[in-house]
């Protein structure tokens, strides 16, 4: 199942659906490293993580070049603000990760895909607009947003940038472009963090074993989110949205049946035995 065609095919599809939306299409990405190429949960996280990584640092350069460095540096208070949570939350979210019962993880993961699909629909049918709160209480809710986004990138495998821009432009009232650029530069250093932390749990071994895998998976995504942004707005949000939303829920009833004492004693664990 795991053939150099379909591997850079999933990942391209994988890539069309992001791309078409402005995403990295990670959270479409994990239930097919669950569902199609038979990894454990924990073990399809951190290979998650790791394309997440690769296809951030592949757009950041784009992104840097049709936004000026002078309008993200106008803007550095706000990935101070959102990095002083993101990163503690990202070390909680992998720690928690690795120490969940792999039952446990594919419950998480299910529920965490159901919010992903909500705020897949809230932020792609409404017009966010700012809260316009004071200072203070601002910097507060960007620490405090910013460690569940960390929590939830770490978990999942993904960039977070589904709920960091919609967060950027409520809490700071930045314009949606630059709230994409300020995303990744947020998004980053995050993911190292949750990196650095799998790094000490045998889990990630996994990487290490699948390293063409990942490699062909990460280069069809790339291929994919370039052709999806190509495509952007060929399809209407109206059915597009609705669609990928679908996808979700679907994949989250997929992965909450993974869960189950009957599937797991018939999947080969990916998961490195606990220390």
């Amino acid at each position: 199942m795991r053939s150099i065609p379909l591997t850079f095919t999933c990942g391209a599809a994988v890539g069309v659906l992001g791309g078409m939306i402005g995403l990295g299409g990670a959270e479409f990405r994990l239930p097919l490293l669950i569902g199609v190429f038979g990894f454990a949960a924990l073990s399809a996280v951190i290979l998650n993580k790791a394309m997440s990584l690769v296809v951030v640092l592949t757009a950041l350069p784009a992104r840097l070049a049709a936004v000026s460095f002078s309008d993200l540096g106008a803007h550095w208070t706000v990935a101070v603000n959102l990095l002083a949570g993101s990163l503690p939350g990202a070390w909680a979210g992998a720690s928690w990760a690795v120490r969940m019962r792999t039952a446990t993880l594919y419950k998480v993961l299910a529920a965490l895909m159901v919010a992903m699909a909500a705020a897949l629909v809230l932020t792609h049918t409404t017009e966010p607009g700012a809260l316009g709160l004071g200072a203070p209480v601002r910097a507060v809710a960007g620490v405090v947003a910013g460690f569940g986004i960390g929590v939830v990138a770490a978990i999942m495998g993904v960039a977070g940038g589904e709920l960091l821009i919609p967060t950027i432009v409520l809490l700071y009232a930045v314009d949606i472009k630059t709230a994409g650029s300020l995303s990744l530069l947020v998004s980053l250093p995050t993911m190292l963090v949750a990196f650095a932390r799998y790094s000490r749990d045998g889990s990630f071994t996994v990487l290490r074993g699948n390293l063409r895998f990942t490699g062909i998976l990460a280069a069809g995504s790339i291929a994919g989110a370039l052709l999806g942004g190509l495509l952007l707005g060929v399809i209407p949000n109206l059915v597009l949205i609705p669609g990928l939303a679908v996808i979700l829920l679907v994949s989250a009833l997929k992965t909450a049946r993974h869960a189950t004492p009957a599937a797991q004693t018939s999947r080969a664990s990916g998961r490195a035995p606990r220390r």
